[in-house]
């Protein structure tokens, strides 16, 4: 089957600001991708040419195996806005009733009670909107998403007004839609939210493509964690060998190439007259990377 979403190419300028240089990407059916990414990096306007909101200056969009200009293949996207809000007076379950007229699309009621269900709004669906609080708003905003049967799901933010329980909800959410075959592009500052969930990520910095793959990919081997003291300019450069070093006092940090090295390097420090307090391994988390990743972009 062809791909969800295909993007080669993707360029935005916005008067002498460039918003996207060349982002290429893909996300497979049954796939969910990480979009990560600092304030301004274009994240949010890359979306919005994947959804035929802004039209790219250069590059080209394949929405579910149409272009993406068609009408007919954003049909069958659903999209969570970062910023949105319904209209106070309608009902829950007006809201939603809107939205599929809007598609253009035939669900029957009970579909969309069944939709209200999913999110934690059985009970809530003849209220009006204008009393929700914003987390029920936020389940609200993905019952819309999620209404019209869709086989892309575009979801800006989506679980930043929620309570531990209700992101819980939405990561359960996120692993049943992968198991129908559906394609998700989660864009979040919640990493460890992306960590727990996404198949692959896709970092976005200054407009341009910084890194992309699987969580194995980019998390590659393990970290070392080392208290030491009377560290030598010898030692520090044996530190270096085996890895990117970091270190805060007596704390050293070392994102290793090759875990199988771990023993050798402790009695080397050893060797070298450095004090060894306590060794612990562990990997390297996504924020960690994602961080070393912008850092040493803001270095070139």
């Amino acid at each position: 089957m062809s791909a969800a979403v295909w993007a080669s190419g993707l360029r935005k300028r916005y008067r002498r600001r460039t918003a996207v240089d060349d982002v290429s990407f893909s996300v497979a059916r049954g796939e969910l991708m990480g979009l990560l990414g600092p304030n301004g990096a274009g994240k949010t306007t890359v979306i919005k040419m994947l959804l035929g909101l802004v039209r790219p200056d250069a590059g080209e969009v394949m929405l579910l195996g149409r272009p993406a200009r068609d009408p007919a293949s954003r049909a069958r996207v659903g999209y969570l806005p970062e910023l949105f809000r319904y209209q106070p007076w309608l009902t829950a379950a007006e809201v939603l009733g809107l939205h599929v007229r809007l598609a253009g699309l035939t669900v029957p009621d009970a579909e969309r009670r069944e939709c209200l269900g999913t999110v934690g709004l059985a009970d809530r669906a003849g209220d009006r909107v204008g009393g929700f609080s914003k987390g029920m708003q936020q389940r609200l905003g993905l019952a819309v998403a999620l209404v019209a049967r869709p086989e892309f799901v575009v979801l800006d933010e989506p679980t930043s007004a929620l309570d531990p329980l209700g992101r819980a909800d939405v990561r359960d959410l996120l692993l049943s839609l992968k198991e129908r075959g559906v394609a998700v592009l989660l864009n979040s500052h919640l990493i460890g939210e992306v960590e727990r969930v996404c198949d692959r990520v896709l970092i976005l910095d200054r407009g341009r493509v910084a890194a992309a793959g699987t969580l194995p990919e980019l998390l590659g081997g393990r970290e070392l964690r080392l208290r030491l003291d009377e560290v030598s300019s010898d030692a520090e450069r044996r530190l270096k060998e085996v890895g990117e070093l970091t270190c805060t006092g007596e704390e050293y940090t070392v994102a290793l190439r090759d875990p199988e090295v771990i023993p050798d390097l402790v009695a080397d420090l050893v060797a070298l007259g450095v004090r060894v307090h306590a060794v612990e391994p562990g990997r390297v988390s996504l924020e960690e990377r994602l961080l070393g990743i912008l850092r040493a972009g803001g270095e070139r």
